[in-house]
């Protein structure tokens, strides 16, 4: 339903139907109309929280053991590969998930990085050792879950 206005003439009598406004009326309120914004890109993940969910993959076994060898150094491709074959991750449905990450810098260069892995209704630790190569690229030297490869003492 549209309201119609009349404005009032001189001496009280009635005239036509006022136009509406050619413009709108004042704001009142200081806002303004949406003003696009760009969105600075978000920064790239933390080199712990990027070698954390690589790991996962290979430990859950999305992903195969070879496809993480470029990033490992020393016996950490042992380490894992004994990992790998304990399957501790397999639940048989769901998927392993992050819960939390931490990491302690020893010295320049050089990560320790721990973090909790959620697997069904457990828990598990998983932990590894990151080192700066002379390259610039980040190296897995050294990897534990919950329980720690052998190692031979000679």
């Amino acid at each position: 339903m549209q309201k119609v206005m009349f404005r009032q003439g001189p001496r009280g009598t009635t005239q036509s139907p006022a136009r509406p406004p050619s413009r709108p009326p004042a704001r009142q309120d200081p806002r303004r109309p949406a003003v696009r914004r760009r969105v600075p890109p978000e920064a790239p993940p933390h080199p712990t929280e990027m070698f954390t969910q690589r790991l996962l993959l290979v430990l859950d076994g999305t992903r195969p053991p070879h496809w993480f060898a470029r990033y490992t150094a020393d016996r950490a491709y042992d380490d894992l590969l004994w990992l790998v074959a304990r399957r501790p991750l397999g639940t048989g449905g769901r998927r392993p998930t992050i819960h939390d990450i931490g990491y302690f810098v020893p010295a320049d260069g050089t990560y320790e990085v721990f973090a909790r892995i959620t697997a069904g209704p457990r828990l598990h630790a998983l932990a590894f050792r990151m080192h700066l190569s002379r390259d610039n690229r980040w190296r897995v030297t050294a990897v534990e879950l919950g329980a720690r490869p052998p190692r031979d003492t000679t």
